[in-house]
């Protein structure tokens, strides 16, 4: 289906272990082919742990809560209204470190694979699972 409005009650969310993700536009949703929208929720203490996205360019920006965002061995503490850029294939991370939940949009170009989103989980490799010790 490809709708170019989106109600908000109409966006599809799913329940994680980690918080809740919503594909405000995907290729399933809107036909996109060169972007990919994720609003993300973070429940307190949780995490997209390091990963990188294989040819696919990542902005977020912060809505909600603070979140300890790495890209490669930088971090920084971002609040609402704070961004970061990460390149194709930069491995990073983004941790709600706060005691409320945390809410980014994830914008990814371009669309890749059936979801328009492709991630590596890379966080039990080295140097990657010793950073946050």
């Amino acid at each position: 289906m490809s709708e170019r409005f989106r109600v908000a009650s109409a966006i599809e969310t799913t329940a994680m272990p980690w918080g809740t993700r919503r594909w405000v536009s995907h290729p399933p949703s809107t036909g996109t082919k060169r972007m990919t929208v994720i609003e993300v929720s973070f429940n307190p203490g949780e995490a997209h742990s390091f990963h990188y996205h294989p040819g696919q360019e990542e902005v977020i920006y912060v809505l909600a809560g603070r979140v300890e965002q790495w890209v490669e061995r930088e971090k920084r503490l971002l609040g609402p209204g704070d961004a970061v850029f990460i390149p194709a294939d930069v491995v990073h991370a983004s941790f709600n470190t706060g005691a409320d939940p945390a809410t980014i949009l994830a914008i990814l170009g371009p669309s890749v694979g059936e979801e328009g989103y492709a991630a590596v989980e890379v966080g039990d490799q080295e140097p990657w699972a010793s950073l946050r010790r």
